[in-house]
């Protein structure tokens, strides 16, 4: 198991260790083992890359773990009262619709990169999620809520329409 893979799997193994924190309400030690785990992302993906350690696991892994960790957070944050639930069913409506997308694709011999405005989405998300779990007022957490409904809506969106010709055939 290369390098790469075992940071996603450290990412995956800390998600739990992120939960009992949140429910033993020390949310400052959540923030640290999200940041810990947000960046092992983007470490993982820079040495897979760049030392040649991309994987078929990795393609897998890497993705899912990223959206179990952020899940994870807006999971906890519904039940804390903190975002509305249809804002994470949308992110989560918008994750297996993209994967969708990307499946259809694969079968038609073409692979869907993230694009940037995905990325965007990420960093934002995660920026957001670290701001949300610290004691902010409830105007920065509506902003924060509307930061990641309105980067997880246009990212989708932008998949869609610029991958639209994947669909073409069958409409």
């Amino acid at each position: 198991m290369n390098t790469a893979n075992k940071l996603t799997l450290l990412r995956v193994a800390m998600i739990p260790a992120f939960m009992v924190l949140l429910y033993l309400d020390n949310r400052y030690a959540a923030l640290i083992v999200f940041v810990v785990a947000s960046l092992t992302d983007f470490v993982d993906g820079y040495i897979a890359r760049h030392f040649d350690q991309i994987t078929d696991f990795g393609k897998f892994m890497d993705p899912l773990a990223d959206k179990l960790l952020v899940t994870s957070a807006m999971v906890w944050f519904v039940e804390m009262g903190m975002m509305p639930a249809w804002v994470l069913l949308l992110v989560i409506a918008r994750e297996f619709s993209v994967t969708g997308l990307r499946l259809v694709a694969v079968d038609r011999g073409r692979v869907i990169a993230a694009g940037w405005s995905g990325k965007v989405k990420t960093a934002s998300t995660m920026v957001a999620i670290c701001l949300m779990l610290l004691p902010i007022p409830t105007p920065l957490l509506q902003i924060c809520v509307l930061v990641i409904l309105i980067t997880t809506v246009y990212s989708g969106l932008e998949y869609f329409i610029v991958n639209r010709d994947v669909f073409r055939a069958e409409l």
